[in-house]
């Protein structure tokens, strides 16, 4: 099975040397993913807004990668406030309630100021796929 990569179009990936998503047979890492729209390039300001759109993201790169929401493994949430992460649990909820994958919530820095979250998540397809 060969690796393939995955690009999102944003400038970090070349400027820093990372691709959205890797594909290893049937793994998928999906890269810590923020709440940028590509569609308008802009951010918006809420962080359940920005939750919502992490996981449009990382929907878009998964189905990319011949997968879905629904084959997530692990999901880690990065928050520079862990005071805000409450907000986000029903959007969570709406995408992962009935998946359930292993979570890890850690709270530090981001690189950029407006960015209130980032979501990484680990796919597996399915053999039927």
């Amino acid at each position: 099975m060969t690796r393939r990569l995955i690009s999102s179009g944003s400038t970090f990936e070349q400027e820093i040397g990372y691709s959205r998503a890797v594909v290893d047979g049937n793994w998928i890492f999906v890269s810590g993913t923020t709440g940028f729209d590509y569609g308008s390039m802009t951010i918006p300001d809420s962080v359940t807004e920005q939750t919502e759109q992490c996981l449009k993201n990382i929907d878009a790169a998964l189905q990319s990668a011949g997968a879905s929401l629904h084959e997530v493994v692990r999901v880690t949430y990065i928050l520079p406030k862990v005071a805000e992460f409450p907000q986000c649990w029903p959007i969570l909820r709406k995408y992962f309630g009935q998946i359930r994958p292993a979570a890890t919530m850690i709270c530090a820095g981001l690189i950029d100021p407006r960015v209130r979250i980032e979501i990484e998540v680990t796919a597996r397809k399915s053999a039927a796929k």
